[in-house]
């Protein structure tokens, strides 16, 4: 007798990828499966999967017609070959095909349909019209990998305290070198999840990723503080976001979630339902997230403060906003030192700005004082020595 089962092509793209990468290795548990009709109805009515906490249902709809067409014609049983860039990367096994309410899901998700909120138009252009479950496997090693790391570090010193931090560090800053400092106090080990999104980015991954590497090879504790890279992807851009990075931490194997007060997102939840609200979906999530009150520099006291113990007003305060910070490198403008150490600075130009200086580097000596020796002047050395200029004490 022929086999009723059909192999078919399902085209997803690599963030689906890393997302179902996440799903196998547990990262959303108590999610542990791609959800059928019944099951996302349930989860999306009452955010509990096997009795425990989980904002929205897990689904897999990719766009497109040709996509949309392997659905409509495919049965319980099928096999699905999942091609990512025309690459196979997985299979699998139909369970059950579902139509979904596209506005519906971007409203759970971002909590609004509204297409000038960011995110929404995208999150509408990536779903499809159908939903797909079943036993899946993928080759994609990368959740593997860190989960593996983050084992591995806290073996090698006994950790028995460890806080997750997700950053962005676009740029990496004063605060933020504040905020793992302060960290560190009171935990064996911080893990920093590098966030690694899908999307054009000058501000690219290997340029962040230096510039931690450099701060934390130079000013910290090398086996306490360990990055990884987390793939930024489309399940956590909406409303639920920090609650679920809070869940992916824990799974990731850390203890709780390092956050500060004026982290992305929360401003969402304080304006729309509160603080306590927000506390109780940890809550409810079984998850600990510690919230740092946010760190400003003072003119008066000279130093970085936390709002909460500083005693002199706002007036005072310089803010450590990232858009303000990234305006500055994106022009090509050497950021005060108050704001992003010098060093991590020059790393963020050298790479915005390939060859600056390439002319000036030749003639370099007629500028910077130098110890009599021949050395080559590298782009990152040329805005060191110019910012040791703007720093030099006045003669009068």
């Amino acid at each position: 007798m022929e086999s009723r089962k059909r192999n078919k092509t399902l085209f997803i793209d690599k963030e689906a990828l890393a997302t179902l990468s996440m799903l196998k290795e547990g990262i959303f548990s108590p999610v542990n499966k791609l959800m059928n009709a019944l099951e996302s109805k349930k989860v999306d009515e009452t955010s509990r999967f096997n009795g425990a906490y989980f904002p929205f249902s897990f689904i897999l709809a990719p766009s497109g017609k040709r996509n949309e067409n392997v659905l409509k014609s495919s049965q319980k049983g099928d096999i699905l070959h999942l091609v990512v860039d025309g690459a196979l990367n997985g299979e699998l096994i139909v369970e059950e095909i579902f139509p979904i309410d596209k506005k519906k899901r971007v409203e759970m998700i971002f909590s609004t349909s509204d297409n000038n909120h960011p995110g929404v138009i995208d999150i509408s252009n990536r779903l499809g019209n159908y939903a797909v479950s079943g036993e899946f496997k993928i080759h994609f090693e990368s959740t593997h990998e860190v989960l593996t790391k983050i084992e591995t570090a806290k073996k090698e010193i006994g950790a028995t305290k460890v806080t997750a931090m997700m950053l962005s560090a676009r740029p990496l800053h004063r605060a933020h070198e504040r905020m793992i400092r302060s960290a560190l106090e009171t935990n064996d080990l911080v893990v920093l999840f590098l966030l690694k999104p899908y999307r054009d980015d000058i501000f690219n991954y290997e340029m962040r990723l230096k510039a931690i590497e450099y701060y934390i090879n130079n000013y910290q504790p090398k086996n306490r503080v360990l990055v990884v890279p987390f793939e930024s992807t489309y399940i956590f851009a909406g409303y639920h976001n920090i609650v679920l990075d809070s869940i992916a931490a824990k799974n990731f194997g850390c203890d709780s979630l390092t956050i500060g007060e004026n982290h992305s997102g929360i401003g969402i939840y304080y304006d729309q339902h509160g603080r306590n609200f927000y506390l109780e979906k940890f809550k409810e999530a079984e998850t600990t997230v510690n919230i740092v009150s946010e760190y400003v520099y003072c003119n008066v006291c000279r130093t970085l403060v936390s709002t909460k113990t500083c005693p002199h007003g706002s007036h005072h305060h310089i803010k450590y906003k990232a858009g303000f910070m990234q305006g500055l490198l994106e022009a090509g403008v050497l950021p005060p030192a108050v704001l992003i150490r010098k060093e991590i600075s020059a790393i963020y130009l050298t790479a915005l700005f390939p060859n600056r200086f390439k002319s000036l580097r030749e003639r370099y000596t007629n500028f910077f004082p130098s110890d009599g020796l021949i050395e080559e002047m590298t782009d990152e050395k040329f805005y060191l020595e110019l910012m040791n200029l703007h720093q030099t004490s006045s003669l009068t």
